[in-house]
């Protein structure tokens, strides 16, 4: 009898991750019936994070070229960036690891917030900038733009800050700080209550998008807050996002495309 033919090796996709989509898309991968092998990476800036399916890796890569050798290595077919907004400088050496291996690449970011009627808002290019619009809009800062990005509001010695972070931030700090540690998601509810308890009157945050932590921005808009909002950083030349899942499913060719 004829032996049976091989069957072919699994796909082989490398998520970068650490953000809710990345979860999902890993979920969604790894339980696909075509049989992919997910791994998705992780920077290791959690203690604890939360688990996520299929096989997983902690820590960093070595750059671009690091990137690129463990693509290789590890005979990776395609290749998502789902890491967070802000993680400019990943983003960037993902396209670079892409381009250098031929590897296909795609980029998932959930879409950025955007004004409603009532809504207060300041627009800033960056943390600094950010820093230099507090003292104007008031002296009870809550600052949600995550714990590796205080220290460039240390200098700020007229402000109180209530800071919310996963994880308990390392110095530097402003010197009136109180920290609060929770995750998302939040509600619309318990942000008003802590907005008020706190007696907040400006918020900060960065463009993260998402409906985890955007209740914060209800709560701010119904009180009549000001928020400061730090926009998120261009993506490299030449590289595009899709905004969900299914799109990241669809241009892996694993879900039917659209018509129309």
């Amino acid at each position: 009898m004829p032996s049976p033919s091989p069957r072919p090796p699994r796909r082989h996709v490398l998520v970068l991750g650490g953000t809710a989509e990345a979860r999902r898309l890993a979920a969604g991968l790894a339980a696909h019936p075509s049989g992919v092998r997910v791994t998705t990476s992780l920077a290791g800036r959690t203690a604890r994070p939360e688990a996520v399916a299929g096989e997983s890796r902690i820590g960093g890569f070595g750059g671009a070229e690091g990137l690129a050798e463990w693509l290789r290595a590890h005979r990776v077919d395609a290749l998502v960036d789902a890491t967070h907004p802000f993680a400019e400088s990943i983003t960037a050496h993902a396209a670079r690891a892409a381009v250098a291996t031929g590897v296909p690449a795609i980029v998932l970011r959930r879409p950025g917030w955007r004004p409603l009627p009532g809504d207060r808002w300041y627009d800033v290019p960056s943390l600094a900038a950010a820093a230099d619009a507090v003292p104007g809009l008031g002296d009870r800062v809550f600052l949600t733009t995550g714990r590796l990005g205080l220290a460039a509001f240390a200098h700020l010695t007229g402000q109180h800050f209530l800071v919310r972070s996963v994880e308990r931030p390392d110095p530097p700090l402003p010197p009136r700080t109180e920290i609060v540690l929770a995750r998302g998601p939040f509600t619309v509810a318990g942000e008003r209550e802590l907005l008020r308890a706190h007696r907040v009157d400006v918020l900060v945050t960065k463009d993260s998008g998402g409906e985890a932590t955007a209740a914060k921005l209800t709560a701010a808009r119904e009180l009549g807050l000001p928020v400061v909002v730090v926009r998120r950083p261009a993506l490299p030349a030449g590289v595009t996002a899709v905004p969900d899942v299914e799109a990241v499913l669809r241009r892996l060719a694993l879900v039917p495309e659209e018509d129309g």
